[in-house]
């Protein structure tokens, strides 16, 4: 008789960060200002179903800044963008409202302050990825990405002398460091980030993943196919040696990867919704589990402020500012 499912051991912490907290309120309280339409530049975050359910209630995903009509409110991604495509949307005079994650804005100041001080720089990331195009883009030179250990002996930067790291926020923390110390292994005097670039949302639910490897049969992670962070999780597993899936919600489980499978270990990437969680518990539960515990893990209290044109008023209502545009300096 093939095992069923007996137990689901939920990861902690899993699911929304700050920054991805932050931008979807962001979209939703401009939308609440203004009104349909909202023009949001890229998927606000990398999750089916928070766009689908932002486009409902009124916002309008675009990549070119040409496809947004004149005086319309726009708002910047969670992955932030370049400064070409910023200074063009000033140029154009649309309502602006960044939501990029403070963490990547972050890595964007620390680039822009270095610049100016004559260095170079070697990003770590996936090439193509919005937040990597996004700090890339923060200068017109001097930044060379690499992407694994072989994309370092190729790198050709002008001066040794002042080289610095800087990597893509939601990578994963063994690759990102196996990366860095070949950096370091070709260029000796090259600089670290003065704090990880990795943000503590990724490197939590990472953590939390290698604890919960060892404790299940199969691990099922609940994140879209363009989400960065929720395919690090489901990698992560596979190298530890854990049956692992990643899934865009509960309608995309198979039946069959439960057979002989009692204990399932079950994560969320930090831009899939709580919702989409239950609906996985739910329809394990229904293929025969029987409870669902959570294990032991931190506690994440970080909140990021939003912009002042879109902080409430003590009736919870959208205040009305008059310097309602958010310029974040990067």
């Amino acid at each position: 008789m093939t095992t069923k499912p007996q137990e689901i051991l939920l990861a902690e912490p899993r699911g929304f960060c700050a920054g991805v907290d932050r931008a979807i309120e962001i979209v939703e309280r401009a939308l609440t200002k203004f009104g349909a339409p909202i023009y949001v530049r890229h998927e606000i975050v990398h999750n089916t179903y928070v766009v689908n359910d932002l486009k409902e209630k009124g916002a309008i995903f675009i990549e070119e800044l040409a496809d947004v009509p004149p005086g319309a409110t726009l708002v910047f991604s969670a992955h932030g963008v370049s400064k070409a495509i910023q200074l063009e949307a000033e140029r154009r005079e649309f309502q602006i409202f960044d939501a990029t994650c403070p963490l990547v804005t972050k890595v964007h100041v620390e680039v822009a302050k270095l610049h100016k001080e004559g260095y170079e720089f070697i990003m770590i990331g996936h090439k193509g990825h919005p937040e990597v195009e996004g700090t890339m883009g923060q200068l017109d030179s001097g930044i060379h990405l690499v992407e694994d250990v072989a994309d370092v002996a190729r790198i050709a930067p002008l001066q040794t002398q002042l080289l610095a790291v800087v990597t893509q926020t939601t990578l994963s923390v063994d690759d990102a460091a196996e990366i860095t110390a070949a950096v370091k292994a070709r260029f000796p005097q090259v600089r670290s980030p003065k704090m990880q670039d990795i943000c503590y949302a990724t490197q939590n639910r990472q953590d939390a993943v290698k604890v919960l490897s060892s404790q299940v049969d199969i691990l099922i992670v609940v994140g879209s196919p363009t989400s960065s962070n929720s395919n690090r999780l489901r990698e992560l597993a596979a190298k530890l040696g854990t049956t692992a899936y990643m899934v865009d919600d509960a309608s995309e489980l198979q039946e069959s990867w439960f057979d002989g499978m009692a204990t399932v270990g079950l994560t969320a990437g930090a831009s899939a919704p709580d919702v989409l969680v239950k609906q996985v518990i739910d329809r394990i539960r229904a293929l025969g589990a029987v409870s669902v515990r959570k294990m032991d893990g931190i506690e994440e209290t970080i909140k990021f402020p939003l912009p002042k044109g879109l902080k409430l008023d003590a009736q919870g209502h959208v205040m009305d500012v008059g310097d309602s545009l958010l310029h974040q300096s990067s």
